[in-house]
């Protein structure tokens, strides 16, 4: 394993960090205005997409793009150093067409549409024309384990009735956003195995029967696109299922693995932000009769922050090499392993930071508080902790032959 970063990587991290740079970073105080006003800044995000695209730096992260599609097609090896670059301003992954969760929909599209789904939904994401959203979580279930999901996805003639209630179904508010996925229980009497009852459908947003019940804020922060709770009674053409009914869940699983390696990637490019506001401070703030930085206690977070990144990055380029070289199912530990890591990271590297700035970190001034919170979200976001920690578990017994208990 060597993660020296090929010659294309480095050529492409200092245009991206070139463009984050020059074009995003100046743009990131007036998007931030226009966020809190409950608006999608689309003034700001739609000429930042055009350039982006015009110069080369556009769906970083499909490595199955095909000769007729528009992107770089990147391996996920090549593409995790340029995500944590991208993850510094939490709203630029959309200005290269890398953004969760159109990436992970457009990497299902790709993996399971008919050439008609393509030809509708795909292009045009691939494009950035359109936006879309997820529909998994529920609000009434333990979605940590999918196989309680209650939304149903029944055959009525030519026509799905997908009827049920999901929240959590982020960008649905955006004015772009055109379909979700939605994924339900297709086998209602039960005569499947538990993970081929599920299927996935496609459902425009302005179909009869689809609602937005509210906006759910996360830890008070509204996101103008929306972390949506959608109530489905709504009837679609059977064309628009993916695949075949019951394949969801390998659907699913086929999606979460690269978009981990996005999540993890970014959330150690705002540790690394985290870390030089908490150097920068450390240096500047004077009290009790010298800069911050000389004291012990201060050194020690520095260092363990330090470390800690640097670990986490590590784990997160063996497992996407490990996806590329061997495929999806044999990462599956490993991408556990760096969600669990990832999320953990922020928190500890963010409280750290948001004490050496003192009341200060814990307001607007900073992002840090918005960034604390964010890695508070990961450790439920594609899975709570526990989940992972039972999958490395699992792995790891089986190792000894000892078989995991089922509770």
């Amino acid at each position: 394993m060597d993660f020296a970063y090929s010659p294309e990587t480095e050529a492409l991290r200092e245009r991206i960090g070139a463009f984050m740079r020059d074009h995003v970073a100046p743009r990131d105080a007036a998007w931030q205005a226009e966020a809190k006003t409950g608006k999608v800044p689309l003034a700001i995000m739609e000429p930042l997409k055009q350039r982006a695209r015009a110069e080369g730096l556009w769906n970083l992260f499909l490595p199955s793009l095909r000769a007729d599609q528009p992107g770089t097609r990147l391996s996920n090896l090549q593409y995790a150093p340029l995500a944590e670059i991208t993850g510094r301003v939490h709203w630029s992954p959309e200005v290269f067409n890398c953004n969760s969760p159109d990436s992970g929909n457009m990497e299902i599209l790709q993996l399971a549409a008919t050439p008609e789904q393509r030809a509708r939904w795909l292009n045009p994401l691939l494009d950035g024309a359109i936006r879309s959203c997820f529909s998994m979580t529920e609000p009434g279930t333990a979605s940590s384990d999918p196989t309680t999901l209650q939304t149903t996805i029944t055959r009525e003639g030519d026509q799905y009735r997908v009827r049920g209630r999901k929240w959590f179904s982020t960008g649905a508010l955006h004015p772009n956003c055109k379909f979700s996925i939605v994924m339900g229980r297709s086998d209602i009497e039960g005569r499947l195995p538990a993970h081929n009852r599920y299927s996935m459908v496609l459902v425009p947003l302005d179909t009869p029967g689809v609602r937005i019940v509210r906006d759910v804020s996360i830890m008070h922060h509204h996101s103008p696109e929306g972390h949506c709770e959608i109530d489905f009674d709504a009837l679609v053409p059977t064309s628009n299922l993916l695949g075949q009914e019951g394949d969801g869940f390998a659907i699913a699983q086929a999606r979460l693995g690269p978009g981990r390696i996005h999540h993890c990637m970014r959330t150690i490019g705002q540790c690394e932000l985290a870390l030089e506001l908490m150097v920068a401070r450390a240096k500047s703030r004077h009290a009790f009769g010298g800069p911050l930085a000389s004291f012990a206690n201060i050194q020690d977070w520095i260092a363990e922050s330090r470390i800690e990144i640097d670990q986490a990055r590590l784990l997160t380029l063996r497992a996407a090499w490990t996806m590329d070289t061997q495929g999806n199912k044999a990462a599956r530990t490993d991408v556990s392993a760096i969600k669990l890591v990832a999320a953990r990271l922020q928190t500890r590297v963010l409280d750290r930071a948001i004490q050496v700035f003192g009341a200060a970190g814990l307001t607007e001034d900073t992002p840090l508080a918005w960034l604390w919170t964010w890695g508070r979200a990961l450790r439920f976001i594609d899975g709570p902790d526990e989940v992972h920690l039972r999958t490395v578990a699992k792995a790891e017994l089986k190792k000894a032959g000892v078989p995991a208990a089922r509770h």
